[in-house]
């Protein structure tokens, strides 16, 4: 009798097989639900190929067309229907876009202009920025306020204003004349703080525990973890100013300080018919220092854009 009541307590207890249980999906039904996660998913991806492909070709068709351009010969440029594909190719579109103007001496001023503007906007954008996100001051959101109202101002707003200044100060056809004006940094200061602010704030507190200052947190801690941002705003910015052209061409009258979008525009004959072939090329020299910066740098700028999306 004390042994037969274990054995059924034991066989009541042990789990049937039978594959009965309500709450396992039987394989008919798991087969049906994975058919509807294909068939639901399989537009959606069809979809984002679509838009890719798209997107791909509204970039690449213009650029393919100016390249294109720049070595067909003359009598190619101006047929109809479009030649697509040229029988032959010629580089005398390059050599006239650099021997009819002083392409050099554009291109130049280009680098000069880039360079200074682009290393004052990051120097400033990243101080400033670190002042808004990272140190405690009175009337430090309503700075931040002014911030993101100057984004909303386009700088085609303050041309006059700027224009009556710089000329009074003197400084027209010279490159403080060009810099100085569109110093600016309101893009690079708020996706600067944006990313100073997705630092944890653990990390920032045990590096002033450990005795680090203002600029000794800011060239250990704070921008060692942001390289990626930082990356991403200097080729925003680099861009940015190299394709500048209203301020330049305000401000300069000659070579001695005009930049390449500039100097792009005196090969266009205003008379006449314009040869698009040297206008063409030199559209594609001027694009290359470009060009070769975001593919190499694309990655990094990519990953520093979402960077200080998400705070953690």
């Amino acid at each position: 009798m004390s042994t037969a009541a274990p054995q059924e307590n034991a066989a009541a207890a042990t789990p049937k097989r039978s594959g009965s249980s309500p709450f396992r999906r039987r394989p008919r039904e798991e087969a049906h639900s994975n058919e509807v996660l294909v068939h639901g998913g399989l537009p959606m991806t069809i979809a984002g190929y679509a838009a890719m492909i798209i997107a791909f070709a509204i970039v690449a068709i213009p650029l393919y067309w100016i390249f294109m351009t720049s070595i067909k010969h003359r009598s190619d440029i101006y047929t109809t229907p479009a030649v697509w594909f040229p029988h032959s190719v010629t580089g005398e579109g390059y050599k006239t876009a650099t021997q009819s103007i002083p392409f050099w001496d554009f291109f130049r001023n280009s680098v000069i202009v880039t360079v200074i503007l682009s290393l004052a906007k990051i120097v400033l954008g990243v101080m400033s920025a670190y002042a808004l996100s990272l140190i405690r001051f009175p009337g430090r959101n309503l700075v931040f306020i002014v911030v993101i109202a100057a984004l909303m101002v386009p700088n085609q707003i303050t041309v006059i204003s700027n224009y009556a200044l710089v000329s009074q100060l003197g400084w027209r056809n010279t490159y403080q004349g060009i810099i100085l004006p569109l110093a600016g940094v309101a893009f690079g200061t708020f996706l600067m703080r944006n990313q100073f602010l997705s630092i944890p704030s653990e990390i920032i507190e045990a590096a002033r525990m450990d005795g680090a200052g203002p600029m000794k947190l800011l060239r250990k801690v704070v921008m060692p973890m942001s390289w990626p941002t930082l990356i991403a705003f200097s080729i925003i910015t680099v861009v940015n100013e190299w394709n500048e052209y209203l301020w330049p061409f305000l401000m300069s009258d000659d070579q001695r300080t005009g930049t390449l979008p500039v100097g792009l525009t005196q090969l266009q004959n205003n008379e006449g018919i314009t040869d698009w072939g040297p206008v063409m090329a030199a559209t594609m020299l001027a694009m290359l220092p470009v060009l070769a910066l975001f593919l190499v740098l694309q990655r990094h700028m990519i990953k520093g854009l979402t960077a200080g999306a998400v705070k953690g």
